[in-house]
């Protein structure tokens, strides 16, 4: 019999982990031998050494496209590793740390390469797609999610034309053990903000923000307060973080308690009435892009449509039937039409 928690796992996020870049063997391999969440991290960690090894020999053998791929690979499954194994924070940063190394090494490989940058107190990976000064869009991530999980998210919107910063705000990846995580997002959107100003190879002009999972709740929350946001795309976001709070697996909950440096679960349960949209919502002026799961089991897609009420500016809700949570299992129903809707909202042509 698996440990519930090994369950869960499984259960909530097998799509994530394919959607995102783990092979589907890999995933059937790894989580079939696994019985125990406490070898969680370590089975994850050894699979992605393989991947991470791989990166090496082609790297060695001057394959560095390839090289890329692989090292891209091998950070989604040291992430996948650590991303709520908080139980054990040894080796859960231990795993992180690889994740960052592997992503990083991966940077000048890419197509286009990427470029690790410091804002502020946060860290973030810059990508653009040409020469010249390009629309930019700041993806945010969720709880439990970091900005090299959004590798593949941030395709689609690097293939129009768009140039992507990813970036681990509070409470998420290399701020997580520092900045625990707030309600008023708003705080680190503008700090992005301000230094995008700061490039001259970025329009400034356009800027949007997205969001996935928690980040969805982000997202449109920094777009509710900085009004230099042109634009907004929310994946699957709690209106109200508390109101789903009890029915959250306790994976969810403990990390949130861990990552909001809560002493208990009352206490994290009190942090969490801090994020809700409740108030702000109607401030949300930008044109606004909702996707959600109809069959969406972590974050009700009732939430989806009180966002789409309660925002002033122009709302587009896409809500995909037979979606579970961020629709993951349909990637393809969503992925590349957010990406165009923004291109459109940038006054890019269709491509």
């Amino acid at each position: 019999m698996k440990d519930s928690r090994v369950a869960s796992a499984i259960s909530h996020w097998a799509p994530r982990f394919v959607s995102n870049g783990v092979m589907l063997a890999d995933f059937e391999e790894i989580t079939a031998a696994l019985e125990r969440w406490e070898d969680w991290c370590a089975a994850w960690s050894a699979r992605a050494k393989l991947h991470e090894d791989l990166g090496k020999e082609s790297l060695r053998e001057g394959c560095r496209l390839t090289a890329g791929e692989h090292f891209v690979r091998a950070a989604m499954y040291y992430h996948f590793a650590k991303f709520v194994f908080v139980q054990d924070p040894v080796q859960m940063r231990a795993a992180h740390v690889k994740a960052v190394e592997c992503y990083s090494a991966a940077l000048p490989l890419m197509r286009p390469p990427g470029e690790r940058v410091t804002i502020g107190p946060y860290v973030g990976v810059l990508r653009k797609p040409a020469a010249g000064r390009s629309p930019v869009l700041v993806m945010a991530p969720g709880l439990d999610s970091t900005k090299e999980e959004l590798h593949a998210y941030a395709e689609p919107f690097l293939a129009r034309g768009i140039a992507t910063l990813t970036f681990d705000g509070p409470g998420q990846g290399e701020a997580e053990y520092e900045i625990p995580i707030c309600g008023d997002y708003e705080r680190a959107a503008r700090v992005v903000v301000d230094w995008i100003e700061t490039r001259s190879d970025l329009d400034a002009k356009r800027v949007a923000i997205w969001g996935v999972s928690l980040g969805g709740y982000y997202a449109p929350r920094a777009a509710a307060y900085e009004k230099r946001l042109r634009a907004c795309i929310a994946l699957s976001g709690p209106f109200d973080w508390a109101e789903i709070w009890d029915t959250l697996p306790e994976l969810t909950r403990e990390t949130f308690r861990v990552r909001s440096h809560c002493s208990d679960p009352a206490q994290a349960k009190q942090r969490a009435s801090e994020l809700t949209l409740r108030n702000c919502a109607k401030n949300i002026e930008c044109p606004l892009f909702i996707v959600a799961g109809r069959q969406d089991r972590l974050v009700p897609a009732a939430h989806a449509e009180r966002l789409a009420r309660s925002a002033s500016g122009p709302v587009e809700l896409l809500m995909v039937e037979d979606g579970g949570h961020n629709a993951n299992n349909r990637p393809y129903r969503y992925r590349s039409r957010s990406a165009d809707w923004l291109a459109a909202q940038f006054g890019l042509p269709r491509v």
